[in-house]
């Protein structure tokens, strides 16, 4: 391009200025001036041939508009620079106060409890109950394992149980009736001991009484036979006051038909009479009592020297009876080493039932692990299961991710100065850029990132670079502000965190 145009203010006016750098502000006048005195000049390019130029002198009035032209602009540049300087510090007061009451860090995510599903037996997948995403109960089945041979395992563990059981009883039992037998053998022994010593010393007694007892009968034999004559002359007085009786009564009857004696007397006869008959009958008896007495006398000697042959006898049997309690004493002390046996076996039986009673808790333990359920409420997430697989101990084959979210925020040492838990806390999700959450500070880390790393750094070394450590926060949410959002916030968004410090 040859040559530049420069409109004016009049349209019919053009000036063309040769391509020359003006430099000052009195060539630009000049340029100006003879533009507008004479319109149709020219300035021709260097290539051209030019001619004179003639002097254009410019009128006053002309000078004082270009002049203001000239100052107009430079007064709204001023302007606006202050303006701006104004807005420039205003907002600078403002986010100052901002900066030294917030604390702010984008290095923060959204840390929630992730619950691994695992199974605690090896085994088959018979069924699998739930997606990926779905939203799951605690203690929800989720996976079902083959449980047959489980099954298997817990009836093996009944039977050995009821076996032990079995045998427990059985030696209870013979515990039972061990200690019975011998507890009556032994007390049966030694009562017979003692009956036979007690029987040794009654048929000693018995001797002794029987020795005793014959001279006794003997004197009562000789005592009876010495009361027969008695008891003889007895009757002979009973017969004699009989027969005087008798005669009295005959002669008081005839006297009394006579008339010659009282009713009276005649009673009295009669009543002595009666009375002599009466001691006649007594003597009879009594002649009759000696007899006997002297009978029996004679049977208590001859039963005396039978009993003195029977002590005699008992004594022999008694010690007898001594010597055979003696022995089944002993033998009932053997019985009851046997009964110790005995016991021996029923604890053994107790230790097996016990054996039994936990290999059928752990068998049936085992089978309840076939059922697979979810630990916390939740949604499930990463599910690598399908029915079929083999699993082992510690296979995972899902996550829970549970409701209970939080945001760990990094703030670097030199923010904590003033930050204490309770404080409030603003919340950008990168995922809801438009709705910020509301949240507090809930704790703060007893210890830097770097320090729970698997190599922590040592800055005991002779090469020592300081480095600002990062100091993991808790912050939890505000539930208020999160309705709407609690399905929607998942653990490890990125989040921008601003406290609120005092």
């Amino acid at each position: 391009m040859g040559a530049n145009s420069w409109n004016g203010r009049k349209k019919g006016n053009t000036s063309v200025i040769d391509k020359e750098l003006i430099t000052d502000v009195e060539s630009l006048e000049a340029v100006t001036a003879k533009t507008s005195a004479s319109p149709e000049a020219t300035v021709v390019t260097p290539e051209a041939p030019t001619e004179p130029e003639t002097d254009v002198h410019p009128q006053p009035e002309t000078e004082k508009k270009a002049e203001k032209k000239r100052k107009k602009p430079i007064g709204l540049i001023l302007a606006g620079v202050g303006v701006g300087a104004i807005a420039a510090g205003g907002f600078g007061y403002h986010y100052w106060q901002y900066a030294s009451a917030h604390e702010q860090t984008d290095n923060a995510t959204v840390v929630g409890n992730i619950h691994q599903v695992s199974s605690r037996i090896p085994g088959t997948v018979s069924q699998v109950l739930v997606d990926d995403n779905q939203l799951v109960q605690p203690g929800q089945l989720l996976v079902t394992l083959d449980p047959k041979d489980y099954q298997s395992k817990v009836q093996q563990a009944q039977a050995a149980l009821q076996n032990a059981r079995g045998q427990a009883q059985a030696a209870q039992a013979n515990i039972a009736l061990t200690s019975q037998t011998s507890s009556g053998k032994t007390t049966q022994a030694q009562g017979d001991v003692s009956s036979a010593v007690a029987a040794i010393s009654t048929a000693q007694a018995a001797v002794k009484e029987a020795q005793a007892g014959i001279p006794a009968a003997q004197a009562e034999v000789q005592l009876a036979q010495a009361g027969i004559p008695a008891a003889q002359a007895q009757v002979a007085q009973a017969n004699a006051n009989l027969t005087k009786a008798q005669a009295d009564y005959n002669r008081y009857n005839s006297l009394f038909k006579e008339g010659a004696i009282p009713r009276q007397q005649l009673d009295t006869a009669r009543a002595a009479y009666d009375v002599a008959v009466a001691q006649k009958n007594a003597a009879l008896q009594g002649v009759e009592q000696a007899q006997a007495r002297l009978a029996s006398a004679r049977v208590g000697v001859a039963k005396a020297q039978s009993q003195l042959a029977q002590a005699q006898e008992g004594v022999t049997s008694a010690q007898a009876k001594l010597a055979a309690s003696k022995g089944g004493l002993q033998q009932a002390t053997a019985t009851g080493q046997d009964t110790a046996v005995k016991q021996s076996q029923y604890e053994a039986a107790k230790a097996a039932i016990a054996q039994a009673e936990a290999s059928l808790k752990d068998a049936q333990l085992q089978l309840s692990y076939t059922n697979i359920t979810a630990p916390s409420a939740g949604r499930v997430g990463r599910k690598n299961v399908e029915v079929g697989n083999r699993v082992q101990v510690g296979t995972p084959l899902m996550a829970i991710v549970d409701n209970g979210y939080w945001v760990v925020a990094n703030f670097k040492e030199t923010q904590l100065n003033k930050m204490q838990p309770g404080e409030a806390v603003e919340i950008k999700l990168d995922a809801f850029p438009n709705h910020p959450f509301k949240g507090r500070v809930d704790s703060i880390s007893p210890a830097s990132g770097a320090q729970f790393a698997l190599l922590p750094p040592d800055n005991a070394t002779g090469n020592f670079t300081k480095i600002v450590q990062r100091i993991p926060v808790k912050v939890v949410f505000d539930q208020k502000s999160i309705q709407g959002y609690n399905s929607r916030i998942t653990p490890g968004m990125s989040a921008e965190v601003t406290v609120e410090v005092k």
